[in-house]
Parts: C-alpha cells; sequence; structure tokens
C-alpha cells in the first residue's frame, strides 16, 4: 500500500458536483493498494498515519500528531499510485489490486482510524470519479509505501 499524506488546512471532495465530504485541519490521505497488500500492511500504515508528528507545536516545530490536534481525516482511494513507469510513456497498473482486494482493505483502513480517533473518517466513493480540493499547509506532504518499512 502506498499513501499521500497531505497536511491540509481544509479539503474537500467532489463527485457528480456535489460536495461529498469536507474536513478542516487536518490530513488528506490518498491511498493506492496493491495486489500483494493485507491487513498487516493496512494496521501498519493506520499506525503511522494516527501517529505520524506533522503538525506544529507552540514552537513551530512539528512535534504533534493528528491524535494530539484533534484534526480530521480525508480518506481518498487512488489506484493510480500504484503505476508503473519505468517503460514508456503510458503508466501501467498491473500491480493495482482488484476491488475484491482494495475495497475490503480499503474499508478496514477506515474502520481503524476511525475506531483509534473515535470519530468519523471522511470519505470519498471507492472508484468514483472524483474532485479533490486542499490547501496544503506548509506544505507538508508525506510518501508512505508499506513495503519499505524498514
Amino acid at each position: 500500500m502506498k499513501l499521500v499524506i497531505q497536511r491540509v488546512k481544509e479539503s474537500s471532495v467532489e463527485i457528480d458536483n456535489k460536495i461529498k465530504a469536507e474536513i478542516g485541519k487536518g490530513l488528506l490521505v490518498l491511498i493506492g493498494i496493491s495486489q500483494e497488500d493485507n491487513k498487516l500492511d493496512v494496521e501498519w500504515l493506520a499506525n503511522k498515519v494516527l501517529n505520524i508528528r506533522i503538525f506544529n507545536d507552540l514552537d513551530g516545530v512539528m512535534n504533534k500528531s493528528i491524535i494530539d490536534i484533534k484534526g480530521e481525516i480525508l480518506i481518498i482511494s487512488q489506484f493510480t499510485l500504484m503505476a508503473l513507469t519505468k517503460k514508456g510513456n503510458r503508466p501501467s497498473y498491473i500491480k493495482s489490486a482488484s476491488h475484491e482486494i482494495a475495497i475490503p482493505l480499503y474499508n478496514y483502513f477506515i474502520e481503524l482510524l476511525e475506531s483509534k480517533l473515535n470519530k468519523r473518517i471522511k470519505t470519498g466513493i471507492f472508484g468514483a470519479d472524483m474532485k479533490v480540493r486542499l490547501i496544503n499547509d506548509g506544505p507538508v506532504t508525506i510518501i508512505i509505501d508499506s513495503k519499505n518499512k524498514e
């Protein structure tokens, strides 16, 4: 699994010209799921999202987590994170998980975050054509791949 985590002042997702979800201060998380991913990948990444210290403390040092600031999270599925780009100019998505694999892992990721934060996680719709807006704060953007744990 790959995540792109962006610290945001606000973010929203629009589907069919209607706002599906929006958040204030928090994290926009784009999630890509591969054929090889499993629940252990989800658990490791959920822990990272909850505990990564990318919010400023009173001294302006990135020393606080989403838990510490009581921020919000918006999750957006994005299979294009699994793109292979080494050959040619057309990305290949053969490593992306099928819906049968990806949807349960995507839902598990959301459930884990909700249970640990004790609040609802906002989302887009898996597989939908979405328009995502954000005001990146910093900007701070972190990429995490569960296959690079060490």
